[in-house]
């Protein structure tokens, strides 16, 4: 599943050894012929749950192939975990080495939280078929903030979340499509005009898709005029 890693920035990142992934397959742990991993919940009950032994060889194994004298995180991908956001993985970011624990099927023994995970956090409220789509979601939003990963070093802090805004919106050629047509600030190459209202339309978009955002913003003067500006050019 990891193969998806291999394309675009994350594959360009891991050619340049900008960042490292190694995957450890807990089935290579187990200690019989069939390689069982997961068993039936003890109460009753649907699905199968992760047994302990298996991780938690695969999690000694990943601890000892990190670098020596940086202890790794180690990490569980659940939706009973804190929400992953911007904000953690630049704190990621800052960690030698993570360890990610994606589990399966109806999760995994709860010995196992106790013993061996230091942090539980989840990519959202639902459910996947497996922590391994969480792992991959995580391990691209990190790669994306490591100096040289992206074409332009601007990238990253103009990403949508990265300011605490969403983007401004974007255009390109034809200036011409069904009827609609690029800003004139935009055509007019007075920088600091369009820097102006790329920050109007970052507010008032955040604003009308996501006011919670709008929260947490450290506001200053120019901020609220702008947004005030949006707000009444809405209403006429």
């Amino acid at each position: 599943m990891f193969s998806c890693l291999e394309y675009g920035i994350t594959g360009r990142a891991l050619k340049e050894r900008l960042v490292e992934v190694t995957c450890w397959n807990p089935r290579d742990f187990t200690q019989n012929k069939h390689h069982t991993v997961d068993d039936r919940p003890y109460g009753g009950g649907p699905g199968m749950v992760m047994m302990a032994q298996p991780l938690q060889d695969a999690i000694c194994s990943a601890k000892a192939a990190a670098p020596r004298n940086k202890k790794p995180v180690v990490i569980h991908l659940s939706p009973q975990g804190k929400r992953f956001n911007q904000a953690a993985a630049e704190a990621w970011l800052k960690t030698e080495s993570i360890i990610l624990v994606a589990g399966r099927y109806e999760g995994i023994d709860e010995r196992l939280l106790l013993t061996e995970i230091d942090e539980e956090w989840s990519v959202g409220d639902y459910v996947l078929s497996g922590g391994e789509l969480a792992a991959m979601t995580t391990i691209d939003v990190i790669t994306r903030l490591i100096p040289g990963a992206l074409g332009h070093e601007d990238s990253a802090p103009e990403d949508s979340i990265s300011s605490g805004l969403l983007k401004y919106p974007q255009y390109t050629r034809p200036d011409h499509f069904e009827g609609l047509e690029v800003p004139a600030v935009l055509m007019g190459g007075n920088h600091k005009e369009i820097e102006r209202w790329r920050l109007k339309q970052s507010l008032g978009k955040t604003w009308l898709k996501r006011p919670d955002l709008l929260a947490n913003l450290k506001w200053d003067k120019l901020q609220l005029e702008l947004l005030m500006e949006f707000i009444r050019e809405q209403q006429t």
